[in-house]
């Protein structure tokens, strides 16, 4: 039986959509996506997204700001590496992957934001500027905060 997630799917063009899916999987090229109060699913294109978010409440909180970085966090508390990956459109996202490779078209991010209404980030690759992992994402987040190095 497959698991029903919420999501909000972020295009490459601004868009969004949000509801549940039940067949995503990482390097798949489409998906279908089920959204509230429409009778077919959708089909979506990977290759025209930014990301798939992965959410505790399709609702969120639009009036709050994501926290791009890790101060507070535990040693440990964490699994895999420190990411910052900074998209095209210039939104930044801080976390924690596991199974970021180069090579891949996408990969999954865990929100550093202990208060996120993230769950994990499916981020592709395409729609990136630039992404740092271990040290360099710690020091682009100082560099936002305009911290001295």
């Amino acid at each position: 039986m497959a698991e029903t997630n919420r999501v909000v799917a972020r295009f490459l063009d601004g868009s969004m959509v949000k509801g549940t899916t039940e067949d995503f999987f990482p390097n798949r090229p489409t998906f279908h996506l089920h959204v509230t109060g429409e009778p077919k699913a959708q089909v979506v294109a990977c290759t025209k997204l930014k990301a798939v978010f992965f959410v505790k409440d399709l609702a969120g909180n639009p009036r709050r700001d994501e926290v791009v970085d890790f101060v507070g966090e535990e040693v440990g508390v964490h699994q895999g590496r420190r990411i910052v990956v900074k998209f095209k459109d210039g939104e930044m996202i801080a976390g924690h992957t596991v199974g970021y490779t180069s090579d891949r078209t996408g990969f999954f991010v865990t929100p550093a934001d202990p208060e996120s209404n993230n769950i994990r980030i499916y981020v592709l690759k395409h729609a990136t500027q630039k992404i740092a992992v271990g040290e360099p994402a710690t020091a682009m987040v100082r560099a936002v905060r305009g911290d001295a190095a």
